[in-house]
């Protein structure tokens, strides 16, 4: 080595010991824009500017890269305007696409690739032609109508939290009856609950609607009001409700597949609750079934006789079966089955259906099935339209947080976990973009393959266990680590495996002392690559600061 250059680096290394970032490669902004109107760009040409001005190098762009074939002519036109302000100020594009976790891009060709939950021996009853959904076991949630009370305890339901201090009678206001539920001074508990619960026992493999009314007055926060299905310690419908701080009283339906348990434990209220009140009445629970049924080869659907067991055909002895809505909500009723005239199904005949369903959660979140094989052939549509328009350099795969899977017939017929599946999905996916472009560098998110995150059992709806999902993909890819909380382990987690590394920053908050955090952990970690800014509210006010912190400016 030159004198000249040892010295270089002995400076560079004294500089970046002394607090000064290191001159990591990939150094981005992630952005978001549909492209639907000439203010994206507008926007777009100002975070890159600014980006490059103070250092940063690439753009991840979410722009429905994934669904081009669906894209108006308007749509290109603002995808070569950033192209070109991209190349005028040196920022890389880098497409996030191929998400199975948000499955929107390939949901939109084909809804019925969302992944299934099942449902097994479902009764129905023909009658006048028409086989109709007849509930074998009585449902029920007690004193659902909080009309059976004593002072400000209310009977039949398991606990509601501390009465007459939280919780309380009301005789003045309710939805129907001659009393409500009144909850409100949330700080009083320790954590801030204000929540009722009941036990319901229910039959596995099966699907239920909870419908209850709330009424709120300035409740603060308004996501802190659920409602919560809990078997074990896991969430059978976790759900983001669409309430406001004060309103009058509002229908709310939610609904849940009770997967392998026959009692369920239902909350409706306040997590957290910080000020306000809210009411909560009539209460129920039904059994409901093809509602958002799925039609694919994997999730099979059967109809047979309850006594012979003997199968029917679609088509032949039964009219082909679809939810015509199938949204993945809970807002309407399933298809009932209507029987043709060659009459092998007689009236009065009970049969059993079994199928699986999809079924949104959070915020309408439906994960795609990675076992079926129409996904990747829209994906591989995709990439080559990607390729075509863009030709980037690198790709970030978007492969976080798949909330649902394994148990349709295409997954389970596989013999794999899910966390093989999962890797020979991501596995596929990569080399897809590389059948386009062998040169391709391919990230993706962390969550999914780390064991300290999301990579484990238990998973939201998920039935398997991902874990071992770090194992089963290229050892080429980099890795964009995003858990703050745990970046060192995270990061050294991936290092230890021999993946580069990168690190997912900020998350919006009001000061940089999260991408400080991220910087020096990245200092420690061997194949560190590079840092991003990543904002999912569109703030970009500390974005140049970002970059010179990051540039060592």
């Amino acid at each position: 080595m030159g004198r000249s250059v040892a010295v270089a680096v002995v400076l560079f290394t004294l500089l970046d010991s002394a607090g000064q970032a290191a001159e990591y490669e990939c150094r981005w902004v992630y952005v978001s824009r549909g492209l639907r109107r000439e203010a994206d760009v507008g926007d777009i040409r100002q975070i890159v500017q600014t980006a490059s001005k103070h250092g940063l190098n690439g753009m991840v762009l979410s722009a429905g890269l994934d669904r081009l074939d669906r894209q108006p002519p308007e749509y290109f036109e603002r995808l070569e305007e950033v192209q070109k302000v991209c190349r005028e100020n040196d920022v890389e594009i880098i497409p996030i696409v191929f998400s199975a976790g948000y499955g929107g891009s390939v949901l939109a060709e084909n809804r019925n690739l969302a992944a299934g939950l099942a449902v097994d021996d479902v009764p129905f009853v023909v009658h006048g032609g028409k086989a109709t959904f007849q509930p074998e076991t009585p449902v029920d949630i007690p004193n659902g109508g909080f009309e059976e009370y004593s002072g400000n305890r209310f009977e039949g339901c398991r606990f509601h939290d501390d009465p007459a201090v939280t919780s309380f009678v009301d005789t003045e206001v309710k939805h129907s009856g001659k009393a409500s539920m009144r909850m409100e001074n949330f700080t009083a508990n320790p954590h801030g609950h204000g929540r009722v619960m009941f036990e319901v026992a229910v039959r596995p493999h099966r699907c239920y609607r909870i419908r209850c009314h709330f009424k709120t007055e300035n409740l603060q926060p308004t996501s802190a009001l659920r409602i919560q299905v809990l078997a074990d310690n896991r969430s059978l419908a976790p759900m983001q409700l669409r309430v406001e701080s004060t309103m009058d009283w509002r229908e709310t339906v939610v609904g849940f597949n009770s997967l392998e348990y026959d009692k369920v434990r239902i909350y409706a209220g306040v997590w957290k609750g910080q000020a306000g009140r809210f009411w909560v009445d009539d209460i129920q629970i039904e059994e409901v079934a093809l509602l958002n049924v799925l039609r694919r080869p994997g999730t099979p659907l059967v109809v047979c006789d309850s006594d012979s067991k003997t199968i029917y055909e679609e088509g032949r002895d039964f009219a082909p079966i679809a939810d015509r809505r199938l949204n993945f909500r809970f807002d309407h009723d399933g298809p009932e089955i209507e029987i043709l005239p060659q009459r092998r199904i007689k009236d009065g005949q009970e049969l059993r259906v079994s199928y699986c369903h999809g079924m949104a959660i959070n915020n309408g979140q439906v994960s795609v099935c990675m076992s079926e094989e129409e996904p990747y052939e829209i994906w591989c549509k995709q990439a080559e339209l990607i390729q075509r328009h863009l030709a980037p350099k690198r790709w970030l795969l978007s492969m976080d947080e798949i909330r649902a899977g394994g148990s349709c017939q295409a997954c389970k017929q596989r013999g794999l976990t899910m966390g093989q599946i999962l890797g020979d999905c991501i596995s596929r996916q990569t080399q897809i973009i590389r059948g386009n472009n062998p040169e391709a560098k391919v990230y993706v998110w962390s969550d999914m393959l780390d064991p300290k995150h999301n990579a484990h059992g238990n998973y939201y709806l998920v039935e398997g266990d991902y874990t071992g999902s770090w194992n089963c993909i290229p050892k080429d890819l980099g890795i964009v680590c995003w858990y703050h909380k745990l970046r060192r382990e995270s990061l050294k987690h991936f290092s230890d495996l021999g993946f580069k590394t990168v690190a997912g920053a900020y998350y919006d908050a009001d000061t940089l002392d999260n991408p400080r955090d991220w910087l020096e952990a990245l200092k420690a970690t061997p194949g560190a690559e590079g840092i991003m800014y990543t904002t999912w509210r569109n703030k970009y006010e500390l974005l140049g600061p970002f970059g010179d912190l990051v540039w060592g400016k």
